[in-house]
């Protein structure tokens, strides 16, 4: 079994030990989700680039736990509908690849939508 496997699990046990399941629709984990995700981003409000990096290794541990946070309910969102997360991710990553290809973005932060790609993808 693969680790993303035994997280997920880990993940199952602890909410079905807990009788969490009834609380964990698909709204209230995206929810959760994006909670957690704003819990991570209140660490470096406000801050410079510069800052942000210092902040990062100061705080890492309270930072680790917010980004297992937010991963967590990923993970358990994408198990209770059905979605294979780590297959999900490989397919958004080749699209992203045919997106955004290397040879024509490298160093823009430009959307694709603001450069020439010899291919255009369907949304």
């Amino acid at each position: 079994m693969n680790e993303l496997n035994k997280i997920r699990n880990r993940i199952r046990k602890f909410r079905d030990a807990r009788d969490w399941m009834q609380f964990h629709s698909p709204k209230n984990l995206a929810c959760s989700i994006s909670i957690e995700a704003n819990e991570l981003l209140e660490h470096f409000q406000w801050c410079t680039p510069k800052e942000s990096m210092a902040i990062a290794r100061k705080k890492k541990t309270e930072i680790s736990h917010e980004i297992a946070d937010v991963a967590v309910y990923l993970i358990e969102l994408s198990d209770n509908l059905g979605i294979d997360f780590a297959k999900a991710i490989a397919e958004k990553m080749a699209h992203n690849e045919a997106k955004y290809p290397a040879d024509q973005v490298r160093g823009s932060s430009k959307k694709y939508t603001e450069y020439k790609t010899t291919k255009r993808l369907r949304k």
